[in-house]
Order: structure tokens, then sequence, then C-alpha cells
């Protein structure tokens, strides 16, 4: 893949970067309290197989949330839909991705969609194996496969950071067990939950993965079908609706791209048709989403008439 800089790009890094400060890195998980702030890189992989790019792109960031997106894809592949939604449901939601408040009004409880923490914890329980290791080498496989990246692996300091302070997740998990959405040892879905979350990569990887979702399963440089045309499609379709946590119609309002953000700082975005497109600005507002990232696409996609509405 050709990639080179790209000095408008640059600029609007640079106008972006003004809001880092109004933003905080997510210290509740040790090991990504150390960012800093100030970062923000930015990668585009177009389907002819050039890309164009700002800052460091090649900088480090592990997946957090926009894991789920991914392993939701696999999930939805191995499984069929009706499966998958049978445990998880595909409505968006007012609250925080952490939230436990509306699984208990719920009936069924089960979670509202696969993008908030309960749901994303069903989707991994899902993910088949004898095995934690086993299991979380097939979400590798999918994700390096996507990606064209043999060497992507996960941030084994990252992954313990969260392990260790995840008592939130078990507690969903044991209400999620409670009400038969789940079967197996707490402790070991936690283990691959943290350990998917913390899967490590840079903007190139996040906007090559993008690019898959954009041109609707299919790898353009590789001619490879990654993933089913209609399972592309319910995953962008999430991304709409649910990909930027509570934050989601707003981004859809301003911005108007399918993405997926996580508490790295990451973002993941798939302009359809067009191409992907992968942040890092590890800044986060309020609701958990890359400040400046944020901005930086609402540049974006107001220069360039980006949105799909």
């Amino acid at each position: 893949m050709f990639c080179r800089k790209n000095e408008e790009l640059q600029a609007f890094v640079y106008e972006a970067k003004k809001v880092t400060k109004d933003g905080n890195v997510a210290d509740y998980i040790p090991a990504l309290g150390r960012a800093n702030v100030e970062d923000l890189s930015i990668a585009i992989s177009y389907p002819d197989g050039h890309c164009v790019f700002a800052g460091d792109i090649i900088e480090k960031m592990t997946l957090q949330s926009i894991s789920k997106i991914i392993s939701l894809a696999m999930v939805l592949i191995e499984n069929g839909p009706d499966a998958v939604f049978e445990k998880v449901g595909m409505e968006p939601t007012g609250d925080p991705f952490n939230s436990i408040a509306r699984l208990e009004s719920m009936v069924p409880s089960k979670p509202l969609n696969p993008m908030i923490n309960a749901g994303a914890l069903v989707v991994t329980h899902l993910i088949s194996g004898e095995s934690v290791a086993a299991r979380l080498e097939k979400l590798l496989k999918f994700i390096r496969k996507m990606a064209n990246n043999s060497a992507i692996s996960f941030n084994e300091e990252v992954a313990k950071s969260e392990y260790d302070t995840a008592d939130l997740n078990r507690s969903l998990c044991y209400f999620l067990k409670q009400h038969h959405l789940i079967d197996e040892n707490i402790d070991d879905l936690i283990d691959l939950y943290t350990k998917q979350c913390a899967i490590e990569l840079n903007c190139l990887d996040l906007a090559r993965i993008g690019l898959v979702f954009a041109m609707n399963g299919v790898d353009p440089i590789t001619g490879e079908e990654r993933m089913p045309p209609s399972i592309a499609k319910i995953c962008k379709t999430f991304m709409v609706t649910c990909g930027m946590y509570n934050a989601s119609g707003e981004f859809a309002i301003k911005i108007g791209i399918p993405a997926k953000s996580g508490v790295s700082g990451g973002i993941m975005a798939a302009v359809p048709g067009k191409f992907g497109i992968g942040i890092y600005g590890p800044s986060l507002d309020k609701k958990g989403n890359s400040i400046a990232g944020i901005a930086l696409l609402e540049h974006l996609s107001k220069k360039y008439q980006l949105s799909m509405f």
C-alpha cells in the first residue's frame, strides 16, 4: 500500500488539536492513563490501494470498544443473525455504555444492542472455541485479515489493567448469567473480553478495516470477501445508530458517517463505497469519544460532503 502525507489533512489535524485541552485520557484504566493528551493522527485508506495520512499513524492504540463491531461481524458470520439477535437487541440506548439500569427494566432482560458493554459481553461469549486462547486467536486472525497485517496482537499490560479493574463488567456478566444469556465461567469471559479490548494496532490498520466495511465486506485491494454484504450492512447500521456511545444521534446529524469509537481514543469510520478512516486521539469527551477525532471528522465531512444522509 502506498501511503503519503497530506498537507490538507495536516491542516485539519492542526485545527482539531485545539480542542484536546478540553478532554481527558481514560485514566480509569491505569494503562491508558499514560497516553499523551495532545496526540492526534489520521489515515484514510482508498479502494485503489493508496492512502493519505497526517500525524504519527504508526503509533499503536488498543481497540477497546472498536473491537465490539469486529467481534459482532465475526459472530454473525459464524452463528447467523437469528441466533445472535435472540440474545442481544438491535435498538439504540441513551444510557452510558457501561450502564446496567436498562437491563433490569427490559422484558426479556437482554441487552438493547451489541455496542453497549452488556451486549458486547454476550457477543464475545458467542465466540466459539475450546479455550480463551483459542477464541482470542480466532478473533485475532479475523482482524489480521481485515487489516492485512499478520503482526497484530494484544497488549498484555493493558489487558491486565482492564482485567484488574473490571468489577462493573463482572457485575454485568453475573446479571447476564442469571438470565441465561451467557453460560460460561465469568472469569474466562472477562479474560477474553479484556484481551479483545486490548488488541493493538495503528491508524493505518484501522483505516484498512474501515475500508472493508465501507466496501460491503470486500477487501478491494486483495479482492477477497471478508464478510457477506448482509453482515457488513448490519454492522454499518449499528455504527450509525450506536457506534459513538450515547452521542451517536448527534454524531449522525453533524457528521453522518458510520463509525465506532473506543476509550483509547481510536475511531474507525467507513464512508460507504468510498474509503475507510482510522483516527487516534486519546483526549476524550465526557461520553468517551475522542474529542479531537470528532472535530477532525466534522471538518472532513463538511469539506467533502461525506454525510450519508
